[in-house]
């Protein structure tokens, strides 16, 4: 059996720690860099340290930036009285796509009775003092439809409803571009509950 060099072999495993990255596709990206020129491995590391040195999570919404408040806090011509809460960073790339102009909250997961994370280890108490200033009117729960995803939902929806604050959830359903056809029990009863007047 082949032997590869430590310091090959101490990469592999580096790559296979990261999510989704596989034993295979560990082992094609280090290569990869092996035959790559030398500066491309350089400027990849480089990125990655300065992305540890220069990037913060913002203390309002924690999010990430460069700076806390993080641009979108800190943006005025955002919209102050609606907060969209999402699971991770990742949600609001995606979301801010679509020209949401409201403010977020990021919880950093969801609640997950078995893998022993409950609302006290997310950012849901962080939250509440933004709603309590008054200025929210809408409040979006836009955590994925998954079942620890909709029980983090019904939990903050739960907790907040006592405030006099509108409490919406992003709809669920067919995705655009998909066959009807194709779809599943689940996702078509949420289209059919979801439905608007035409």
């Amino acid at each position: 059996m082949a032997q590869v060099p430590k310091s090959v072999q101490k990469l592999i495993e580096a790559f296979e720690r990261l999510p989704g990255i596989g034993p295979k596709t560990a082992q094609r990206l280090t290569f990869y860099l092996l035959n790559a020129p030398r500066e491309e491995a350089e400027n990849l590391a480089k990125a990655a340290l300065e992305m540890k040195e220069k990037t913060t999570f913002c203390s309002v919404c924690f999010n990430i930036g460069e700076s806390s408040p993080c641009n979108i806090c800190d943006d005025a011509a955002r919209n102050q009285s609606i907060i969209m809460v999402v699971e991770n960073p990742l949600d609001i790339l995606a979301l801010d796509k679509t020209n949401f102009k409201g403010l977020y909250h990021v919880l950093g997961g969801v609640i997950s009775p078995l893998e022993n994370i409950g609302p006290s280890e997310i950012r849901i108490k962080e939250l509440l003092p933004r709603l309590k200033k008054g200025v929210v009117d809408e409040l979006i729960l836009a955590t994925n439809p998954t079942v620890e995803g909709e029980a983090t939902a019904m939990y903050i929806q739960r907790l907040i409803s006592p405030m006099d604050i509108k409490i919406t959830r992003i709809a669920r359903g067919l995705p655009v571009g998909s066959d009807i056809e194709y779809a599943d029990e689940t996702t078509l009863s949420r289209a059919l509950e979801g439905r608007k007047e035409y």
